[in-house]
């Protein structure tokens, strides 16, 4: 069977486990970059996976954890409120000395200073010297109360181009998620680091592929 055919019955799989799942847990990583938005012309296909993922999961209950700070996301079809974000989001804006937890929508500050000490506004995300954490921490929290729900139920996992910049947010949580829930199985999709654990060796599927490829050849064929 050629690599190809090998994605196609992964890809059918991957339909089959969303579609008997009673929760849908999703992580998004750095195979779905999309710095500069959808309308520098290189991130078609990421928009155009982002669209297939959609399709995918839209009738279930689902949650989305990405360590993208591009935002990306939010330019998509999925609910603001099934998205959270720990890493944070370029078009959140903060003071950079951090004077302040206040957070601004992009444009909500037109000349980017901190009316509260005058220092340059930046992105609110872990890139900033001090990284204010309110940003994200509502969503958090809602993504915690819907994960204890998991337990127990059918569970797809779907962790696509993720990688170990930061596994403390969708590696290793997840594959913990996986272990502890008998009725989760977990797909990871990366084109190098696809790899699993040997403890949720019998409830996974490593895809060795590029997730945003992946998604879209197979959605395609």
């Amino acid at each position: 069977m050629s690599q190809a055919d090998c994605q196609k019955e992964e890809y059918f799989i991957v339909r089959e486990k969303i579609a008997q799942a009673q929760r849908v847990l999703v992580g998004i990583g750095g195979e779905w970059k999309a710095e500069g938005g959808f309308l520098d012309g290189r991130n078609a296909e990421v928009k155009q996976a982002y669209d297939a993922l959609y399709q995918l999961i839209k009738d279930k209950d689902y949650f989305i954890v990405t360590t993208l700070t591009d935002g990306s996301i939010y330019e998509t079809e999925f609910s603001g409120e099934r998205i959270v974000a720990p890493c944070g989001n370029v078009h959140w804006r903060q003071c950079s000395k951090a004077c302040t937890k206040d957070i601004w929508e992009e444009g909500e500050v037109p000349d980017e200073v901190c009316p509260h000490c005058g220092a340059p506004l930046t992105g609110n995300t872990i890139k900033a010297e001090t990284y204010i954490e309110e940003g994200y921490l509502p969503l958090w929290k809602k993504y915690q109360l819907w994960l204890s729900t998991t337990l127990n139920r059918e569970l797809a996992v779907l962790e696509l181009g993720e990688g170990f910049l930061t596994p403390t947010v969708i590696r290793w949580p997840f594959e913990k998620t996986v272990f502890f829930n008998k009725k989760a199985w977990m797909f990871r999709v990366n084109e190098t680091l696809y790899q699993t654990t040997p403890e949720i060796k019998e409830k996974s599927t490593p895809v060795a592929a590029n997730s945003v490829r992946f998604l879209l050849q197979n959605e395609e064929g």
